[in-house]
């Protein structure tokens, strides 16, 4: 495992990890920050990103906030002050400890150039962000379908080779209680995934990233729908879109459905063993059943 400030999503070799998320959601800032956390927490880690869609200088800026506490708006159109200098500093010395393990995918954004590109750079983390957007080597003839197989196929011999994967997706809206069309957590499941199918049976874990609440997207939950592995950990996040930066804001959440489906459920409560029920009363049942008793060999 690869640690990083988060309990969740892991980034692990061999390990292909799925996200989506709704438009503006913070999909993109939430896996950038986690991989170069990753990068901070262990020196010889390599990563290489896939972007389609913004450029490396742009995702450098945004981490750039967060790690120097400086407004992303403010870096973005060098708006700098006096006032800013030692937390730039502060933040440009943070970026140069990772820079060069770092590593951006330039065109063709196929996946052929992403196997080429990881192994020039000896990387151990890929970022595909985002799938629909990055094609498959051969030609799926426009079969959307062929296509997302194609991609899966190969994103397992990634992980076959050792490479832990990250890969974004598009989402598609769902509708809430109400019959309403929302990108909101509580009305998102596997299906919600853009060309959903392949992609969440060929991921180890699945998670959708989507505000709790449509009012209010400064808190987002990070939906687990899917652990090959292990167990589910759903987790809520403060998004603090001027920093780019999320803070963990509740560590078990209970997804289980609900009449007020969308919003914070409570934490379920510890459950005490019925003592019928104990490991140590199984046993003594158990050695009283007539197969377990039984010397005659015999295979009751």
């Amino acid at each position: 495992m690869f640690p990083h400030t988060l309990p969740t999503p892991a980034i692990s070799p061999g390990h292909v990890t799925l996200l989506g998320g709704a438009p503006g959601a913070g999909k993109t800032a939430l896996v950038m920050a986690c991989v170069i956390e990753a990068l901070r927490h262990t020196d010889t880690l390599r990563a290489l990103v896939a972007n389609v869609e913004m450029s490396p200088a742009a995702l450098l800026d945004r981490q750039l906030a967060r790690l120097s506490g400086i407004e992303a708006e403010v870096i973005r159109h060098r708006r700098f002050t006096d006032e800013h200098a030692d937390r730039l500093d502060a933040g440009l010395a943070t970026v140069e400890t990772f820079a060069e393990r770092l590593a951006f995918l330039e065109a063709p954004f196929d996946l052929a150039n992403v196997a080429h590109a990881a192994d020039a750079h000896g990387a151990d983390v890929v970022v595909l962000d985002y799938l629909q957007r990055i094609m498959p080597p051969g030609d799926a003839g426009g079969d959307a379908r062929l296509r997302v197989n194609a991609t899966m196929d190969m994103l397992r011999q990634f992980a076959a080779a050792g490479c832990a994967v990250l890969a974004l997706s598009a989402v598609g809206r769902s509708r809430d209680n109400a019959g309403r069309s929302t990108y909101a957590a509580g009305a998102m499941s596997l299906a919600s995934f853009r060309d959903s199918g392949e992609l969440e049976y060929g991921a180890d874990d699945a998670f959708l990233l989507a505000p709790v609440d449509d009012t209010d997207p400064s808190v987002v939950r990070l939906s687990h729908l899917k652990c090959r592995h292990g167990a589910q950990r759903t987790i809520d996040l403060g998004f603090d879109r001027a920093h780019q930066s999320f803070t963990l804001l509740d560590d078990a959440v209970d997804t289980r459905p609900s009449p007020t489906k969308g919003k914070r459920s409570r934490k379920p409560q510890p459950v005490t063993p019925h003592p019928e029920f104990a490991p140590e009363r199984l046993a003594v049942l158990w050695a009283e059943t007539p197969a377990a008793s039984d010397d005659d060999g015999g295979d009751e």
